[in-house]
């Protein structure tokens, strides 16, 4: 995958385009309200598409945040869906305001991506992570560890993007995808990881240091 610095996210200039185009039209007809209303939509498909720069921390034994939002889970769990085993499970709910574009959280390789189609509950409630659709992207790094990241639909959210592709190397901080409009990141990690933050944490994608693996954590 290319990596772009990019202010806005290219899955949203269909929208902002659209928007923005009303938004002229309607000038044009001398239809003021509606032209307002349509260009507050484009203010907000900018605000919602936006894309910052960030600076991921150079530590190899870091997890770095994979999406912006708020910590809502840290437990050790068994799911057979995404971990063979116990592991360490560190769940981000995103809200309507926060950048929704998602990062890597492991320098490593992806073996494998699975999408299965599902419910759309409220992305903060427990059901969410069970029956709502899903992405999982599945990581294993140079030296073994493995871990996966799941992008979780929600109530809004009905759209998960996923850029990256089976045999994908990718980096730390590296974007890979997005969901539109609202929704959670589910981070499944091996046994021994350390989690470095905790639950109602307000965290950044490609900056926020979730985890630390490394001495203990195991494949």
């Amino acid at each position: 995958m290319k990596s772009e610095q990019i202010p806005v996210a290219r899955e949203g200039y269909p929208f902002i385009t659209l928007a923005a185009f009303f938004s002229l039209i309607l000038a044009l007809l001398g239809q003021t309200g509606p032209s307002l209303a349509a260009l507050t939509v484009t203010v907000f498909c900018l605000y919602f598409f936006r894309d910052p720069v960030r600076v991921t921390p150079e530590d190899k034994d870091a997890v770095i945040c994979p999406a912006d939002g708020k910590v809502i889970v840290i437990n050790e769990v068994t799911d057979e869906r995404f971990f063979s085993g116990p592991c360490l499970k560190i769940s981000i709910f995103m809200n309507v305001f926060n950048v929704h574009v998602n990062r890597i959280p492991l320098a490593g390789t992806v073996e494998k991506i699975s999408f299965k189609p599902g419910k759309f509950y409220a992305a903060d409630k427990d059901k969410a992570a069970l029956h709502n659709e899903y992405c999982a992207l599945f990581l294993k790094t140079d030296s073994g560890i493995q871990c996966t990241v799941v992008q979780v639909a929600g109530l809004i959210a009905r759209r998960i993007i996923c850029r990256a592709e089976t045999g994908d190397m990718l980096r730390p901080g590296e974007r890979y995808g997005l969901i539109r409009f609202g929704s959670r990141v589910d981070l499944y990690l091996p046994p021994g990881t350390r989690p470095a933050v905790s639950i109602q944490d307000r965290v950044r994608a490609g900056e926020t240091i979730l985890a630390r693996v490394g001495d203990g954590a195991t494949t």
